[in-house]
């Protein structure tokens, strides 16, 4: 659904299409971003504009595969590629000198 906004500012009321889309929020993450607001006036839209969310860290295998295309070759076997997406996904307990 799009909403209309009319922009009294341009020539002859001009009408602008602001696309939108309607999201469901969980009621603490709502509160969040209510939260975050600089002024009561800030849109939400402002609010996840200046958010800066952290990029998804890579596996192993995703590298792997990006040095195979770019390689031409992978320098792991199968095999180890598969041990090294099991440990990513189980990973064992550190050890550590207070044990």
């Amino acid at each position: 659904m799009e909403k209309c906004r009319l922009d009294v500012t341009a020539p002859f009321g001009q009408i602008l299409l602001m696309p939108s889309k309607t999201i469901e929020l969980e009621a603490d993450a709502a509160e969040k971003l209510e939260a975050a607001r600089w002024s009561p006036q800030e849109s939400l839209s402002a609010v996840v504009r200046r958010a800066q969310f952290p990029a998804r860290p890579h596996l192993a295998g995703e590298l792997l595969e990006d040095f195979r295309r770019r390689a031409g070759h992978s320098p792991l076997s199968d095999e180890a590629l598969g041990r090294l997406a099991e440990t990513q996904r189980n990973p064992a307990p550190g050890s550590s000198h207070w044990d």
